[in-house]
């Protein structure tokens, strides 16, 4: 991506749930009154360098919303072995969404679909309209949507994946991930996989046959084990094909347009990070709007300068 981003999409799911897990001294972080604010603080912290780092001119912070969705529908026992969101994390749900809306950031949350579907529906429609998209996200079903105008990045790691990237670090090319996740499944959403087929045979089946339709057309060619697992699988395959492919056709309410930031809500902000004795926030955000300020005055007063052709006439 050689240009800053027209559109970032975050993932914020993904972020919310990386954040507590991964920086565990931060995410127990507390108020004096025993309110956990860890994932806030560092999901806050996230968007605010992405924001500062790439400018973008659209942004949209997508969140899953509750209930189930079409996957549920399709496979009763889609992600049947993840746990529950922890207590302490769920009660930072709503200050965290608080927040981001004060700040003027679309925030988005589809009922009956996942935040992937959000975003891989807004990055496609972008990315037909010429724009270059980020999509912020540490979840390697994302790398599917990857093309010449959609690139990812782990801000954790600080780490992009675009085509070449993607092929790198899976050894499939973006177009074959959906194949390669249903053929290795995926136990956190317990997406069913085909036994023995790791990431390394998944690899090197998709670069024989190039596709999984291209492997189940030649399944009686592939000897062993595997072969045998694949034929005795091969009623699944599918089935984990649909629940791993991220839709991009959905009917949003929401149109890329729509997606430009608002002016934050200072007082709501303000009240906000006093609640939560988020104080380091609090002294970046007076910081940043006095620099603000500094930067207005500054304008205004070369504007209103007189020139020295202007200085003289008027003293003369």
């Amino acid at each position: 991506m050689a240009r800053n981003p027209d559109l970032v999409l975050v993932d914020a799911s993904s972020y919310v749930y990386r954040a507590f897990h991964a920086a565990p001294a931060v995410a127990r972080l507390s108020t004096s009154r025993g309110e956990p604010t860890g994932a806030v603080l560092v999901v806050i912290n996230m968007l605010n360098k992405l924001i500062k780092d790439f400018q973008p001119q659209r942004i949209a912070v997508v969140f899953d919303a509750p209930g189930r969705t079409f996957r549920d529908q399709l496979f009763a026992e889609y992600k049947a072995h993840r746990p529950g969101m922890p207590d302490e994390l769920r009660t930072q749900i709503p200050p965290l969404l608080e927040i981001i809306e004060a700040q003027g950031l679309p925030l988005l949350r589809e009922p009956g679909v996942e935040a992937d579907d959000v975003i891989g529906t807004l990055a496609c429609r972008a990315a037909r309209a010429g724009q270059q998209v980020l999509v912020s996200t540490g979840d390697k079903d994302m790398a599917q949507l990857v093309s010449e105008s959609i690139t990812l990045i782990n801000t954790m790691t600080d780490t992009r994946l675009d085509r070449e990237a993607v092929k790198v670090k899976f050894d499939v090319y973006p177009e074959q991930i959906v194949d390669y996740l249903a053929l290795i499944g995926d136990n956190i959403d317990n997406i069913p996989g085909i036994d023995k087929v790791g990431p390394k045979t998944a690899a090197k089946l998709l670069s024989q046959y190039g596709s999984l339709d291209g492997l189940i057309a030649h399944l009686a060619e592939v000897p062993g084990k595997v072969g045998e697992n694949l034929r005795t699988g091969l009623s699944t395959l599918e089935l984990s094909r649909r629940l791993a492919t991220i839709r991009t056709d959905l009917e949003l309410s929401v149109s890329l347009a729509q997606l430009t930031p608002r002016a934050p809500d200072v007082a709501k902000l303000r009240e906000l990070y006093g609640r939560l004795e988020l104080r380091g926030l609090q002294r970046r955000w007076r910081h940043c709007r006095l620099q603000r300020r500094l930067r207005r005055c500054r304008t205004s007063s070369t504007a209103t300068r007189p020139s020295p052709a202007g200085r003289r006439s008027m003293s003369g």
